[in-house]
C-alpha cells in the first residue's frame, strides 16, 4: 500500500521543514495551510487550505486516506510567550488537536505523530534531569502555552486507549533556517543582525535545530512505540552564546547583558521599545521566567530508540544567518 503523509501547520517552521525532507521520498504528501496562506503544489507535495479548529474545513485534506498507509504529523499550533492562555491559543492547541484525533480515528490512519513541547513536562526541582513522563496536567506547568500543550498531550495519550496509534515528541526551543520571524528565536537572530535588539539578557535555554526535530518526527513515525513520548532536545545555551555565534558569523555590535533582576525590572521598557519598532516583544515576563527555568532535558530515550542525534548549534546559527540573508536579498523590504 502506498504511503501518504498529512502535515498540519505546513506553512510553519517545523511543518515546512518536514515537507522539505519528504520531497524526494516515494510517498504522497499533503500539507494543511490556513485559508489566508498560499503555497504551490509540486510533484508529490500538495497543499490544502483548512483550519484545525474546524473539522469540516479539513474534509478534503483527509479525503481518501483510507486507501493509503497514512501518517499524520500534527505540527499546527500557536507558540505564545505572553504567559496567559488566550481563547485563540486554547482553541488551536487543544481544540485543534482534539479535532485531529477525531479525524484520525474516523479515517483509520496508521499513525499520528503529535508535536508537543518540553514545556508540557513538569519542571521538578532545579537540579533534576527531566525525562519523559506518563501523564500530563495543565495544573503542573506554568504559562498558557505550556498548559495548552499539556492538556493536548494528555488528550492524545487518552486516545491511544481508544485504538489510536499515536507517538508524541517534545521538542525544546526550535531554531534554524527555513523559518521567518514568526519563530521567536529566529526573530532574536534577525533583530540582532538588523540592529533592532536592544540588549541581551542573562539566562538561556535548551535550543535545537529545526532540521533535527523534523528528522525526529519522521523517525518517530517509523520507529516510535505507540503511546510513548520522546524528548527532542539538544543542550543548554546561554542567550549571550547564541548572539556571540551570530556575531562571529555575521558581525554586529556588542550588546549589554542585563542581569535577570534588571531585565525583569526593565521588561515594560523593553516591551515599549518593541512596540515602537513594530516588533513582537521577545523579553516578556514569561520568556524571562523560561530563561531561568530548569531545562535539563534528556534525549537519551530518543537517541536509543530513534537514533536521534542533534547537531551543534553553531552550524544551526550559521545556516540561519545565511537563510535570513538570502530572504533579505530576495525581498529588501523584509525587517
Amino acid at each position: 500500500m502506498n504511503r501518504l503523509y498529512l502535515i498540519t501547520g505546513a506553512a510553519g517552521h517545523l511543518g515546512s521543514t518536514i515537507i522539505r525532507l519528504l520531497k524526494n521520498q516515494n510517498a504522497e504528501v499533503r500539507g494543511l495551510i490556513l485559508p489566508s496562506e498560499q503555497a504551490v503544489s509540486k510533484d508529490n507535495i500538495h497543499y490544502y487550505q483548512g483550519n484545525v479548529c474546524d473539522c469540516s474545513s479539513m474534509e478534503a485534506f483527509f479525503f481518501g486516506t483510507e486507501d493509503y498507509e497514512t501518517i499524520v504529523i500534527h505540527t499546527a499550533g500557536i507558540v505564545d510567550i505572553s504567559g496567559s492562555a488566550s481563547p485563540a491559543l486554547y482553541n488551536v492547541n487543544v481544540g485543534g488537536t482534539r479535532n485531529i484525533i477525531r479525524l484520525c480515528l474516523a479515517h483509520g490512519v496508521k499513525r499520528l505523530v503529535y508535536v508537543s513541547s518540553v514545556h508540557a513536562i513538569p519542571e521538578k526541582d532545579p537540579d533534576s534531569v527531566l525525562t519523559e513522563v506518563r501523564e500530563f496536567s495543565a495544573e503542573l506547568v506554568r504559562g498558557g502555552y505550556a498548559k495548552t500543550k499539556a492538556e493536548a498531550t494528555q488528550a492524545v495519550l487518552d486516545a491511544t486507549k481508544c485504538g489510536l496509534d499515536a507517538v508524541i515528541v517534545h521538542p525544546s526551543g526550535i531554531i534554524g533556517p527555513y523559518g521567518d520571524v514568526g519563530n521567536h528565536l529566529v526573530q532574536l537572530v534577525s533583530d540582532y543582525i538588523s540592529g533592532k535588539l536592544p540588549a541581551c539578557v542573562q539566562g538561556g535555554y535548551d535550543f535545537v535545530d529545526v532540521r533535527d526535530v523534523a528528522e525526529g518526527c519522521l523517525t518517530a513515525a517509523e520507529r516510535g512505540v505507540s503511546g510513548e513520548c520522546y524528548i527532542l532536545s539538544n543542550r543548554h545555551y546561554e542567550v549571550r552564546e547564541i548572539l556571540r555565534m551570530v556575531k562571529n558569523v555575521y558581525g554586529g555590535r556588542r550588546l549589554p547583558t542585563l542581569p535577570m533582576w534588571i531585565a525583569r525590572a526593565a521588561e515594560p521598557l523593553l516591551r515599549g521599545i518593541a512596540k515602537i519598532r513594530k516588533r513582537r516583544p521577545l523579553y516578556t515576563k514569561y520568556s524571562l521566567y523560561t530563561l531561568q527555568s530548569n531545562d535539563k532535558f534528556s534525549h537519551d530515550k530518543a537517541t536509543l530508540e530513534l537514533g536521534y542525534r542533534p547537531r551543534d548549534l553553531y552550524q544551526t546559527i550559521r545556516d540561519t544567518v545565511a537563510w535570513l540573508k538570502k530572504k533579505k536579498t530576495e525581498d529588501p523590504t523584509r525587517n
